[in-house]
């Protein structure tokens, strides 16, 4: 089984159901399965075949949700791209990637018309049209474009679906590359599947639920937990183009949102923006924090705010991506990301790979049929993070004794200060606990004496709050080699694309 083939069960089994809900429009399961099969076959006659890659460079939209299923129906390889990525972020991974065809939208034309010349494999750019403008008609890529929606609308129903091995390589998303170029992680029909099944079973989604998209498509956390999940079900996905707090609330308001799903951040914003306009938030029966640690402080006051459980989860792109999750049938822990999920084992390690006792610091490893097949093209790194069939993901975390997970630290964000370990996510739970700080992110620094040395970068709610101020309320609260040496003020914390904090943009602010 695969999610493709699920989802021409659940069109057979209830068609009429809305599948998914975009600007004030519903679509069935029937209507999205067909536009799927009519896609896959107009792609077919394209002269793309099994095994092919596509790239699809889309916003939150019926043309992702449609263009992923299609392609993957046919066989081919899918490679989601964040498409604000620069012209050369973007032409490394379709060239790293042997993309040879594009899913697009008018609005990225130009990027594309400034690249192609560096990418000769790639056939077609087929473009959906978001706008009246119809000026990128006449780009120097004419030649090469095909629209999206006559391919949704003129293939055929009568497909004849390759066989789809559970081991086929179904999408390679590229890591963020926090540290060199970004690495392929390889997906198969099965890590996608179970994944999507298995969070879809452990959070009891159902027919009656109705998941928020808000987070970015072509992320993995959105793919499986927003998207692929609830269609799993048979549940309704609510898509949100662009994630802002007046968009979510409205959203949930008008077509009875269950289930939210997001980062610590875009919680942070949902709640700054609601002391300001009253919301009502009641239909969610569930919100859902993965991509890094909540600020238990935040946590407690969103919880308290709107009155729904926030579930906080972990995961990685190399396993699909969730590994963990607070459990629904008893109270979760703060600042935990909770137990394994049903049919993924999970444990922490030292440096010879063996378990650790409960409390103990160590690495965390995962094992399971969502964990990746390897990286792509990347034989010694795949190597390195699969070993004895186990994902090392290079999170530090603790295990107590009721099989609760506590991520500590990025192994590479630890900072070594005369010697001490200091983990970022201590101090900053610290600064959070501050009423006046909004934003945290600590980072480790070069120091001739100690080593390292600790520095915050704040955003506080009072400009009158100063760096002697919260170094005090530090020194209440954590030993002295834990003390940030520095706390720099910002207006706001460099971001990417789903909300999560930039420590590497922070360090080379530093070294400026």
């Amino acid at each position: 089984m695969n999610i493709s083939e699920r989802l021409t069960q659940t069109a057979t089994e209830n068609p009429s159901k809305a599948a998914y809900i975009f600007q004030d429009q519903e679509t069935s399961y029937q209507e999205l399965e067909g536009a799927v099969t009519k896609f896959a076959s107009s792609l077919k006659d394209l002269g793309y075949e099994k095994g092919d890659h596509i790239a699809l460079v889309t916003g939150n939209s019926p043309y992702f949700v449609i263009g992923l299923y299609g392609a993957l129906r046919l066989g081919l390889t899918v490679i989601p791209v964040n498409p604000i990525y620069t012209v050369d972020e973007m032409s490394y991974i379709l060239k790293n990637g042997d993309v040879k065809g594009v899913i697009t939208m008018d609005l990225f034309v130009g990027k594309f018309e400034h690249m192609d010349k560096n990418l000769p494999d790639i056939r077609h750019y087929i473009v959906a049209e978001t706008s009246q403008d119809m000026s990128w008609q006449q780009s120097s890529l004419s030649d090469k474009m095909k629209s999206f929606t006559m391919l949704a609308q003129a293939g055929s129903l009568e497909l004849d679906r390759p066989t789809l091995d559970d081991e086929d390589t179904a999408v390679i998303l590229y890591t963020s590359g926090t540290t060199g170029a970004p690495k392929g992680a390889m997906l198969t029909h099965k890590n996608l599947y179970s994944n999507a099944k298995d969070v879809a079973d452990y959070l009891k989604y159902s027919s009656d639920d109705r998941v928020i998209a808000a987070l970015p498509m072509f992320h993995v956390f959105c793919l499986t937990v927003s998207l692929n999940a609830p269609l799993m079900n048979g549940g309704t996905v609510l898509i949100v183009p662009k994630f802002s707090p007046e968009a979510v609330f409205a959203m949930t308001k008008q077509w009875q949102g269950t289930v939210f799903a997001g980062v610590p951040t875009m919680y942070n914003y949902l709640l700054q923006y609601a002391t300001e306009h009253v919301q009502d938030f009641s239909s969610i029966r569930l919100c859902i924090s993965g991509g890094a640690s909540m600020p238990v402080a935040l946590l407690h006051s969103f919880e308290k705010a709107f009155n729904v459980i926030v579930s906080e989860g972990y995961g990685l792109s190399e396993a699909s991506p969730v590994t963990c999750f607070n459990p629904l049938d008893r109270p979760r822990k703060p600042g935990s990301i909770g137990t394994s999920i049903w049919n993924v084992e999970n444990k922490v390690v030292d440096e010879l790979g063996e378990e650790v006792p409960a409390g103990e610091v160590g690495e965390l490893i995962v094992r399971g049929p969502n964990v990746m097949k390897g990286y792509y093209k990347l034989p010694e790194e795949s190597s390195v993070a699969l070993r004895d069939g186990w994902l090392y993901t290079g999170d530090m975390a603790t295990m107590d004794e009721e099989g609760y997970f506590f991520i500590v630290d990025r192994k590479k964000d630890m900072i070594l200060v005369g010697g001490y370990n200091v983990y970022p996510r201590e101090v900053e739970e610290v600064l959070y606990n501050n009423d006046h700080v909004t934003e945290v992110a600590v980072i480790g620094v070069p120091d001739p004496n100690l080593g390292e040395s600790v520095q915050a970068f704040v955003v506080v709610d009072d400009s009158r709050i100063t760096e002697e101020e919260l170094t005090r309320y530090c020194a209440e609260h954590l030993a002295k080699y834990k003390i940030p040496a520095t706390i720099e003020f910002l207006e706001e914390l460099p971001k990417n694309t789903t909300g999560k904090i930039l420590r590497k943009n922070l360090r080379e602010q530093v070294k400026q």
